[in-house]
């Protein structure tokens, strides 16, 4: 039984990865400067970090259109058995929606939305892909990753909120202030949904082992493995936290470089810890 799956480019995952599972991204839109590009294909976040130093207006985001689908599951459905889309979150895009309306006429595809963005969806993209290598049927994966959607662990500090104030999701005044005093917002995933949790003080690479210690300890952990996604850093940044974290006793560390989408929303200098629990 072949089946294939694909994920939008959302979900981050490292190219070594993509490629040893076979997984097929799909690109999202990014427009800027008067262009609209593929995520990933035609622009990389540092486009995104130039066009913003260089004085432009901050890019925005669209989502996988109806046709792009059509055209994906025209051409996968007669090669596989089964091919299986898991999309960013419905509440952050309508990736989902589209993939839906587009896999109406191909009864061997399957769309399932992550309730999650980075490598939060990423995850279930890479357990589906492990088990369909391992020959499991399409009707045990849908099932398996309904039970793990709601264990994804999504969390990242933002450095400064000025990407945020750009794109309208805080005020500029609370930017500024957020900023001269220094605090960092720990972004949440929670129930498909962002909000903001702890909100630390300090040097952006001085709070990360609070944060780190914050969403690991006190938590039911599968140990299997942990990513650290990040944007545009120092190196010593990543590398120390995948330091932090070994030491809970993470079987496997990976880190993942995020595409544009979050680039676009929340800047440089912003790192997560992704995991599943238990």
């Amino acid at each position: 039984m072949s089946i294939k799956i694909t994920a939008t480019s959302t979900c981050d995952l490292p190219a070594q990865l993509l490629e040893r599972y076979q997984i097929t991204m799909v690109p999202l839109y990014v427009s800027f400067g008067g262009g609209t590009y593929r995520d990933g294909v035609d622009a990389a976040p540092e486009d995104i970090f130039r066009h913003v130093e260089g004085g432009g207006q901050l890019p925005s985001t669209s989502a996988v259109n109806i046709a792009d689908y059509q055209e994906l599951f025209a051409r996968l459905s007669p090669q596989y058995d089964s091919v299986l889309h898991i999309t960013i979150g419905s509440e952050f895009s309508c990736c989902y929606q589209n993939a839906l309306v587009a896999a109406e006429d191909y009864p061997n595809v399957y769309v399932v939305d992550s309730r999650n963005l980075t490598v939060g969806q990423g995850i279930l993209a890479l357990k589906a892909a492990q088990a369909a290598q391992r020959g499991d049927g399409i009707e045990d994966i849908l099932k398996m990753l309904d039970g793990m959607t709601g264990r994804v662990d999504t969390t990242f500090v933002v450095d400064k909120l000025d990407y945020l104030a750009k794109g309208g999701r805080c005020s500029s005044v609370v930017a500024l202030g957020a900023n001269l005093l220094k605090l960092k917002p720990c972004i949440v995933l929670s129930d498909g949904k962002m909000a903001v949790g702890k909100k630390y003080r300090g040097a952006f690479d001085k709070v990360l082992p609070d944060y780190v210690l914050d969403q690991l300890s006190g938590k039911d952990v599968d140990l299997d493995q942990i990513f650290v996604v990040s944007t545009r850093c120092d190196p010593s940044i990543p590398e120390s936290v995948c330091d932090m974290v070994r030491q809970f006793g993470f079987r496997e560390v990976v880190t993942a470089v995020a595409g544009c989408t979050i680039p676009c929303h929340c800047g440089p200098n912003t790192l997560g810890i992704i995991f599943l629990r238990k």
